[in-house]
């Protein structure tokens, strides 16, 4: 991939999520000038008017320093899923944020829920563990940055503070690794070697099958090797003499 191309997939990575950054920035200033109560667009759990918060409460915040403290891992992990996983990442991040909405609904306290921190629990936990089953280097070392950024978030998956929504953290960061295991085969692979160890090899079904392409073909080339069997056509022979033979 040349340099224009990189360029090109790292600004249409980003994009969308310039975008998600730029409406909850906009919400929160739109709130704060016209003191519209935002805070209602949360996820209230287990009320039917509570649902309309899996959609909308990723971008409602209630202070300046909440806002911040999103916008950034938002755009700087989505950025990196639709960069790294492409079509997969697209998918990835749809389930993760429908899926994390719903589990708090189920299960979380009775109040409103509001903010993206469940998406940055669950993207960080998403390219960390992915990152981690593919062993390929450049997402390995996503990973590792990962960590290195973001590794204090661990501790927001407890209910340290009591106005802080942990369960958004809790669920995020399982749904996170969750996707990440089940999506391992797809997307970016490691690439392998002829001489490296292939996992199928280990199948039993594939060892059954590989078997009996291996009789198969020690069967044919037997009966190459084998003279044909005698039939009952009618065979002429021709002899002949050369002129001079008496």
């Amino acid at each position: 991939m040349n340099k224009q191309n990189q360029k090109n997939r790292f600004y249409f990575s980003a994009m969308p999520f310039i975008i998600f950054v730029g409406v909850m920035v906009f919400l929160y200033w739109l709130n704060q000038a016209q003191n519209l109560g935002y805070s209602s667009w949360g996820v209230y759990p287990r009320e039917l008017y509570g649902l309309k918060g899996i959609l909308l409460a990723p971008f409602v915040h209630g202070s300046v320093e909440h806002l911040f403290n999103n916008s950034f891992p938002i755009l700087i992990l989505g950025t990196a899923l639709l960069y790294y996983y492409g079509r997969l990442g697209i998918k990835v991040f749809a389930i993760m944020y429908f899926l994390t909405g719903f589990l708090v609904w189920i299960s979380a306290r009775e109040s409103y829920h509001i903010g993206a921190s469940g998406m940055v629990y669950a993207l960080a936990g998403f390219l960390f563990l992915s990152g981690l089953l593919r062993k390929e280097k450049k997402l390995m070392a996503l990973s590792l940055l990962v960590t290195f950024m973001y590794g204090s978030l661990f501790w927001g998956i407890f209910p340290v503070k009591e106005r802080v929504s942990w369960e958004s953290h809790f669920w995020g960061g399982i749904v996170g690794f969750v996707i990440a295991w089940y999506y391992r085969k797809e997307g970016p692979q490691r690439i392998k070697f002829d001489w490296e160890h292939d996992e199928d090899e280990e199948d039993p079904q594939f060892q059954w099958d590989h078997l009996k392409d291996d009789k198969s073909e020690n069967k044919q080339t037997r009966n190459l090797n084998q003279p044909s069997k005698p039939t009952n056509r009618i065979v002429i022979k021709y002899d002949y003499k050369k002129k001079d033979d008496k």
